[in-house]
């Protein structure tokens, strides 16, 4: 029982002309009546009676005609999910992150995406953590993996994904800055520091040092990004203040060290941020959705 045989009963039923009906579907009157036969084979009754002038469904017909129809129904429906889940997005995706977050937490959100998504194109743009909320307001990403400041503006959409601890650092190898950070009260005031330039890690070293009560920091260097942070502290010129997760995937981390009994410094809200006024657009919009799926 083939769908193109209910299609022509269907037809049939509904105009009740044999003539008409093998016009309709470019088939000839023969081919039509050897149609109706084999279905009336199939379902072992007659569907309709017919003579020279007159078609007139049985009630088996009539019973028939809803089957076929509602067949033909649930395969058009059929055929419009399958075509909309082929009418798959396309375009440019311009994401934007740290060079430690581009490997430490956006491979499996870009591999969630693309699984629902193969034909969007992804853009990656890699720098300091700290400028990911200006990228993303001057428009020149359409999302970002950011850390989530204090008071965030109104402009911003920020869909979390995980905290990231903090920790004070300060170098394995034999030098000045080992040596103060062994005594047994730390000098803090003595200590050389890497700090970043701005963002929400230079907000979080500076609450923590002021509970430290030793004064204004002595300052080595700024830094942007982490990752130039943790090589620095590496390379013996100063104590900073890291995410765990840049110094874990850092290539100097061996030569690093976490200072511990000298206070907790409050972790960071990782997230996905993007603009309110573009987070309904469509490939954003689902990249959102993707990424907020369990995995």
């Amino acid at each position: 029982m083939d769908l193109k045989s209910l299609k022509m009963f269907v037809h049939l039923a509904q105009n009740l002309h044999f003539g008409r009906t093998a016009e309709a579907n470019h088939v000839s009157t023969s081919t039509l009546s050897r149609s109706i036969q084999r279905l009336e084979d199939e379902v072992g009754t007659s569907l309709l009676h017919r003579d020279n002038r007159t078609v007139v469904l049985t009630e088996s017909g009539k019973q028939f005609q809803q089957y076929a129809e509602q067949q033909l129904e649930q395969w058009q429906l059929l055929q419009l999910s399958l075509n909309q889940e082929q009418e798959q997005l396309q375009g440019k995706l311009h994401i934007y992150c740290s060079v430690t977050a581009a490997y430490s937490h956006l491979p499996p959100l870009l591999e969630r995406f693309r699984q629902q998504h193969p034909l969007v194109e992804i853009m990656l743009t890699t720098g300091d953590a700290a400028d990911a909320f200006e990228q993303v307001q001057q428009q020149s990403v359409d999302l970002a993996i950011a850390v989530k400041p204090e008071n965030i503006s109104r402009l911003f959409h920020f869909q979390p994904l995980a905290k990231i601890p903090l920790s004070v650092i300060a170098p394995t190898m034999t030098c000045q800055v080992q040596q103060l950070v062994k005594k047994q009260t730390i000098p803090w005031h003595e200590v050389p520091m890497i700090l970043p330039e701005h963002g929400v890690a230079r907000k979080r070293f500076d609450y923590w040092f002021r509970r430290r009560q030793q004064g204004k920091p002595n300052i080595y260097a700024t830094v942007s990004g982490h990752e130039a942070l943790v090589s620095m502290v590496a390379l013996g010129c100063g104590v900073g203040v890291a995410p765990n997760v840049v110094v874990e995937n850092s290539p100097v981390k061996d030569r690093v060290q976490y200072l511990e009994n000298v206070g907790e410094i409050e972790p960071f809200d990782l997230g996905i941020c993007s603009l309110n006024q573009n987070k309904e657009h469509a490939l954003i919009q689902a990249f959102l959705a993707a990424i907020a799926m369990p995995s």
